[in-house]
């Protein structure tokens, strides 16, 4: 039970904005999630928590410590990204659409509705109330869209929809409630960029951009012999006038630092330590982009190598090199619009996100390559499969499209998108590089995944919408189900021809399993009936279960002994399939329920609608069922007492329809829900505009009835073959669940003599046998390995021989474990092996029991032969170039 969220796959970003952090690590949201992707390891891992609404905003701190997230609803997490933990949260109250750390790490700017708020950032000591606001500037005309810190830390650029650019002095109170203005574009401010000059290491110039296309140059003019910029660039002072108290000046010229409001070092108020208020900005230049009539949607500046990049609304991003506005690369990523793009720290990689089909890229603008190119499915995943080795995830959606997963990192290794309609199953063959896909458009499609190609199609004389998929344990027969003509029809594998039709179903036949154990194929239907069919035998229809409600789906337990189906009135039923009994019924109305869409007239308590399981899925083991539908909520009973065992909450995202219990009141109307009432005011104009004003969600998988709103539900459960991980297909996406890795005190017979330090007392003594099994019994996982370690090859048979069998499956785990880092590869194997020739008996009676430790050591061992096969390839080609040269010398 002790299954606990892991990752996210099938969107790798949705919309919001990427920051690299370390300069390797990239940050983007996906939906109330936030995912990082290390691009050096190319590996992704999605944070443990979640916000309340879809992530709008993101900001790193410059040590890459912390993390904050903004939502829709404004709600702000401050974020441990080493620990993924959250410290603090907040709320603002006004729709954020920008937020950044000052580059000392001691600020936050916030672009709060027509506010530009400066908060001190929470450090690690603990307080009370870590938040403190420092500064709040009077009402913009318009919203604040874009902000900048000058390198100092003591100056930021608030641009907003009235068309001006703000200079705010944060150090001194007259300047930040009276800033300097920048006047001249035509269109909402995107970016506004401080300038440094490379030979003082400061301030020289602007650049502010707007979403027209327009880039402003702006210079600092000194005011005639009144004005200095000192060695840094970032301070400079007039001489003092009579009656000035005098200032405290160091070595170099410059004025001494005193303690200011954050806690950091500064000016006085009193004295003139805002420069870049002192001078004059002259605007020195006017550049166009020239993409008319498309729209600027993001940008970012690096001020180390002066080079601008921008993203446009018909995906085109172009990189210029400033101040000159020479243009290095002009190129287009996709026909949408970019709503990311962001330099890492090096300026050597380009951060790509589009939204509205869930690509996000990194680019290597010198050698024009690719760092990180992943796209999701944007639209509803439908159906998930996992491979028998469990190192692959195959996804189906309703784009078209099959993409395949590595499930240890997270990443698409490539995309299928020969089909033209809908992909509603998939079926991994048990040889682990075939896959099978079935559609709405007709046609059930073989894959090969060594070639990535469809070598196989399987169609029938009259077209026809599959929504089932199922093969024989030998992978000679195919069998698809239909949605019009309710026929199951049957090929071959190996020729492609239709070897039959199964008819006598009276409904869509949505559930189609094999028996793991003989070729009995099992079927449901919303005919009210569960039939059993001898597909070898032809001899049709042997068995029929009759139901009440329609039948949604059907699975048979590994074992073969027992069929579950789930019907329309929430209940799921075990039947016997040899003898034709029903065995018992689980009543799961009550479990499943929760969750009111906005457009219910009644309360989520006395709704009918959805409460049923659309899906099901037994354990490795059988010992218990995963069950998810129509609800924010996957069940797990226990299939031999009947029992509600847990009940995962997929998500906590208030932006998707079907999450709250009860609704608010407050925002119902005559005409409706509040939330469901589209603005006529509000501004629809393609790019950053309906970005920041229109509330996102609209990009997001799923079912959209509710004006735009997704709801939730799980299409598809999957568990992996070694029993450790599941998947479900949800609107979030694929949500991957896996046991916790971490020690969980769990002793087999425990007394007081078990102890670690009777463990080490035995390895002392070169007691081998004695010290495995107290480690055994203690089921600490580093006291096991290191047992097994320390046993020496020639003592290995002996040693198992001492392991009674109860202990064989926590040291098949083990073993399965070690292969994944330890470097002794022969020595595991000489284990595995001498377990086999010891316990093969044993194991073989207890096949159900320890088949996920079995189905781990399998897959460890899979991924190593496949690593040794492509090195020593590698290597034959070294040693025959290498022979053929020394021949020749």
């Amino acid at each position: 039970m002790n299954f606990r969220f892991q990752n996210l796959l099938g969107a790798p970003y949705r919309g919001g904005n990427a920051v690299v952090v370390d300069n390797t690590l990239l940050v983007s949201p996906i939906g109330n999630r936030i995912t990082a992707t290390d691009l050096i390891k190319s590996e992704t891992l999605t944070l443990p928590c979640q916000s309340s609404a879809n992530i709008a905003r993101l900001a790193a701190s410059p040590d890459g410590l912390f993390l904050l997230a903004v939502d829709d609803n404004n709600r702000c997490l401050l974020i441990n990204l080493r620990r993924r933990a959250v410290l603090h949260r907040l709320s603002f109250k006004h729709p954020v659409a920008a937020v950044q750390f000052s580059p000392d790490g001691r600020l936050i700017a916030v672009a709060a509705g027509r506010h530009l708020e400066i908060w001190r950032s929470p450090g690690f000591k603990k307080e009370f109330f870590p938040f403190e606001l420092i500064r709040k500037s009077p009402d913009f005309n318009g919203a604040v869209t874009a902000l900048g810190w000058s390198p100092d830390s003591r100056h930021v650029l608030a641009g907003s929809e009235d068309l001006t650019v703000r200079l705010c002095c944060v150090n001194k109170s007259s300047s930040f409630f009276d800033p300097f203005k920048l006047l001249g574009h035509h269109d909402t401010i995107i970016g506004a960029f401080f300038g440094v000059d490379k030979k003082t290491n400061g301030v020289s110039r602007v650049y502010t951009l707007s979403r027209d296309g327009a880039i402003f140059s702006w210079n600092y003019i000194q005011k005639g012999n009144n004005v200095e910029v000192n060695e840094n660039g970032g301070e400079s002072s007039e001489p003092a006038s009579p009656g000035t108290p005098e200032q405290e000046v160091s070595v170099t010229g410059n004025v001494k630092k005193r303690k200011n409001f954050d806690g950091g070092d500064g000016n006085l108020e009193e004295e003139r330590g805002c420069m870049l208020h002192g001078g004059k900005w002259e605007l020195v230049k006017k550049d166009f982009f020239m993409q008319a009539p498309a729209k600027l949607t993001a940008c970012d500046y690096h001020k180390g190598l002066d080079l601008v990049v921008v993203g446009f609304s018909n995906g085109v991003f172009g990189l210029y090199q400033m101040p000159d506005f020479v243009c290095i690369h002009l190129l287009s990523i996709s026909r949408e619009a970019i709503t990311t793009a962001t330099f890492n720290e090096m300026g050597n990689w380009l951060t790509f996100g589009c939204a509205k089909l869930g690509q996000l890229l990194v680019w290597e603008w010198k050698s024009e390559s690719y760092i990180l190119k992943q796209q999701g499915h944007y639209f509803d995943v439908n159906c998930v499969a996992y491979s028998p080795d469990s190192q692959l995830l195959a996804t189906g959606a309703d784009d078209n499209k099959i993409k395949v997963w590595t499930v240890s990192s997270g990443f698409c290794f490539v995309t299928f998108s020969e089909h033209t309609n809908a992909v509603t199953a998939l079926h991994f063959m048990a040889s682990n590089q075939c896959l099978l896909s079935a559609s709405l458009d007709g046609t059930v499609r073989a894959w090969d995944l060594f070639r990535y190609r469809n070598f196989r199609t399987f169609t029938t004389p009259t077209s026809k919408q599959f929504v089932s998929l199922a093969s024989d344990q030998s992978g000679e027969v195919i069998c698809a189900g239909t949605l019009d003509s309710f026929e199951i029809f049957v090929w071959s594998m190996k020729t492609g021809r239709l070897l039959d039709v199964l008819s006598g179903h009276e409904g869509p036949v949505h559930g189609l399993t094999f028996s793991p154990t003989n070729a009995i194929l099992a079927s449901s239907s919303w005919d009210k009936t569960v039939r059993l069919w001898d597909v070898f035998e032809g001899k049709g229809a042997v068995e029929t279960f009759p139901h009440t409600h329609d039948v949604l789906t059907v699975v048979y337990r590994p074992d073969g002994k027992q069929l579950a189906c789930s019907t329309l009135d929430g209940h799921i039923h075990f039947w016997d399939p040899i003898d034709g009994l029903l065995m018992f019924t689980i009543e799961g109305r009550r479990d499943i329920a929760g969750g009111r869409l906005m457009t219910d007239r009644r309360s989520a308590a006395n709704s009918s609608s959805g409460k049923c399981f659309t899906t099901l899925c037994y354990s490795a083991d059988g010992s218990y069922i995963l069950a998810g539908g129509n609800s924010k909520y996957i069940c797990m009973y226990d299939v031999a007492d009947q029992v509600l065992l847990r009940r995962f909450q997929i998500t906590q995202n208030l932006s998707l329809d079907g999450v709250l219990d009860f609704l608010n009141s407050k925002k119902m109307t005559e005409a409706g829900p509040l939330d469901l009432i589209d603005a006529d005011d509000m501004d629809t104009e393609e790019g950053v505009g309906k970005q920041i004003r229109v509330k996102p969600g609209y990009d997001l998988p799923g079912s959209m009835p509710n004006s735009g709103r997704p709801i939730i539900r799980t299409k598809c459960l999957r568990l992996a073959p070694t029993g450790r991980s599941w998947a479900a297909a949800t609107t979030e996406g694929v949500l991957i669940y896996s046991i916790d890795e971490s020690f969980i005190f769990d002793p087999t017979d425990l007394d007081i003599d078990v102890t670690p330090e009777a463990v080490d007392a035995a390895l002392g003594e070169d007691q081998p046998k004695r010290a495995l099994i107290l480690s055994l019994r203690l089921n600490e996982d580093a006291l096991i390995k290191k047992c097994i370690i320390s046993v020496r090859p020639v003592d290995i048979p002996s040693v198992v021989s001492s392991v009674p069998f109860k202990y064989v499956q926590r040291l098949i785990d083990a073993l399965a474990q070690l292969l994944e880092d330890c470097p002794h590869l022969e020595f595991i194997l000489r284990w595995c092996q001498e377990l086999c020739k010891t316990h093969g008996h044993s194991i073989q009676q207890n096949s159900r029991n320890m088949l996920p430790a079995l189905k781990s050591l399998q897959k460890s061992l899979t991924r190593l032969h496949q690593d040794l096969a492509d090195t020593c390839s590698s290597n034959e080609y070294l040693l025959r170039y290498l022979c053929s040269t020394s021949s020749k010398a």
